[in-house]
């Protein structure tokens, strides 16, 4: 092992090469270690490092040079909470960032009036002033952004005829977004669900996690021709 490191039989063997390479655990990396939402799951390592210092643990690590926003100590072998989302900011586009942001603060692993007191380069900046902890997914994450160009009210997680619905679009339609976890009795309290808002006059548009992740254009077009249609208006 590096010299003031020693590592057990059992160690890690990321944190191993972490030790060895003069690195931390930063990045996608870190967020999946912490359990928050990723858009993708890269099987590389991420790993930060101070400037001009450090080299990849693995010929596949992927290294993230720079100033931490929080001071890392150094007998640390991944990094903080801040630190992380920060790396994330500048490495992965802004819809897959952003729903790390939100899983982070929405599991409480980070403030955001905390987050906005830091020296914050300005990639992540633009995440912390999008970011709200109202999503109940990534998945949600995704879609607001994605649709404000309509300049309509998007209001998520509202409650109505007894249950939450995951987007209201103007004030009548109702975009609800399946998850794994939509089968059995909860796909069929979904279906009930569905039925009272229709006779209260709201239209519903359901879709799942490939569509949105991967054919977002058709579920944008969905919902265009809704609001075309005028069915987001109160009747």
């Amino acid at each position: 092992m590096k010299r003031g490191w020693v590592a057990t039989a059992d160690a890690d063997p990321m944190l191993v090469a972490a030790a060895r390479s003069n690195v931390v655990i930063s990045c996608v990396t870190r967020a999946r270690q912490l359990g928050w939402w990723l858009l993708e799951d890269d099987p590389r390592a991420h790993v930060a490092a101070p400037p001009h210092s450090g080299r990849a643990p693995t010929a596949t690590a992927v290294v993230h040079w720079g100033r931490p926003v929080v001071p890392r100590p150094p007998d640390v072998l991944t990094d903080s909470a801040e630190n992380a989302l920060v790396v994330v900011a500048a490495c992965q586009p802004f819809d897959a960032a952003l729903t790390v942001w939100e899983s982070a603060l929405r599991r409480g692993d980070v403030d955001a009036a905390a987050l906005g007191r830091l020296d914050l380069p300005a990639c992540a900046r633009r995440i912390l002033d999008a970011a709200d902890v109202w999503s109940d997914s990534g998945l949600e994450t995704l879609v607001v952004p994605r649709l404000r160009w309509l300049r309509l009210p998007l209001r998520r997680q509202i409650w109505i005829a007894g249950h939450r619905v995951d987007l209201l679009i103007g004030d009548r339609l109702v975009l609800q977004i399946d998850g794994g976890h939509h089968v059995g009795a909860q796909r069929e309290a979904d279906i009930a669900h569905d039925a009272a808002l229709m006779l209260l006059g709201y239209h519903v548009i359901r879709v799942g996690y490939w569509q949105v992740v991967d054919q977002w254009a058709s579920v944008q077009d969905l919902i265009m021709r809704a609001v075309a249609q005028g069915l987001h208006l109160v009747a």
